[in-house]
């Protein structure tokens, strides 16, 4: 079945003037992979893996160029131009992506970068974005929490600002939040990250934090930890009473990570503590 706005691998069946023509369905016909986006050696009877999106003349066609999303997907993109319809978005195609007025929460502007939600219009069956991303975000069901316990490796798009830290959306389907202080470097909407879960809320929403947790990682930072104490003399002037800051940009961790790494160092009486920070024994 061929998949508007996402990937599919289809075969090559007839050379045309205008480039290379792929087996599609009933429904949709031959495709056209036009003549610039043709590899080198690619020849009839062969498989290629393409996105298809429609173009100015609202026809299917094939494309080896790589989008910023597909379908089902969010990014944050850039308003490339506008017009009395809507907003015109760049997102790595020939034909830029549409975002209707009634899909704005905002009048966009062009040179400015919104997160959207890449999605197939239901009356048109054209691509479009909307920027209500709220109404495609999903609540985490039963079966899917055991793959969001805490400490999981997750992906994350920085969504916007807020009094708290930061709303994300985690593996393009969930929401998440990052807490202030939480925070070690600067971030701004439309950054991309890898994080981890810290707890699943009762609404489904989920906190995260960008440095990983548990027992596992603890131990592999004590190790970071004791071995920059035998390349330092044995002495680094960081205590568990000092700034967060400090200790983020020196050995890129939380305090929370960074007290535990020494509390451990600490109960294998391997260092010593003291107001001018930790030393070897």
């Amino acid at each position: 079945m061929i998949k508007l706005g996402d990937y599919n691998t289809l075969k090559v069946i007839r050379h045309a003037e205008q480039g290379l023509y792929l087996e599609g369905d009933e429904q949709s016909g031959d495709i056209l992979l036009p003549k610039r986006y043709v590899p080198q050696g690619l020849s009839i009877g062969q498989d290629i893996e393409v996105f298809l999106y429609l173009d100015q003349d609202e026809r299917l066609v094939a494309t080896t160029e790589q989008p910023l999303a597909k379908v089902g997907e969010f990014a944050c993109l850039e308003v490339a131009w506008t017009n009395q319809y809507g907003a015109f978005l760049k997102w790595g195609l020939m034909k830029d992506l549409f975002c209707p007025f009634r899909e704005q929460k905002q009048r966009m502007e062009v040179g400015k970068h919104y997160v959207v939600y890449v999605m197939e219009d239901t009356e048109t069956h054209r691509l479009m974005a909307t920027a209500k991303v709220e109404k495609h975000i999903e609540v985490p069901s039963v079966e899917e929490l055991p793959q969001l316990t805490h400490g999981t490796n997750v992906d994350c798009l920085v969504w916007q600002k807020t009094d708290l830290g930061f709303k994300t959306i985690i593996n393009n389907r969930y929401q998440g939040q990052i807490y202030d202080n939480q925070i070690f470097q600067s971030l701004h909407t439309g950054d991309r990250l890898s994080a981890y879960v810290d707890h699943v809320r009762q609404d489904g929403k989920i906190d995260i934090t960008l440095q990983p947790t548990g027992r596992q990682h603890t131990l592999d930072f004590a190790e970071v930890l004791l071995r920059y104490l035998y390349e330092n003399d044995g002495h680094c002037d960081l205590g568990d009473k000092s700034d967060a800051t400090l200790i983020y940009d020196r050995f890129k961790v939380s305090k929370k990570a960074y007290k535990k790494a020494i509390g451990d160092l600490y109960r294998r009486r391997l260092i010593t503590i003291s107001d001018e920070g930790i030393a070897l024994v």
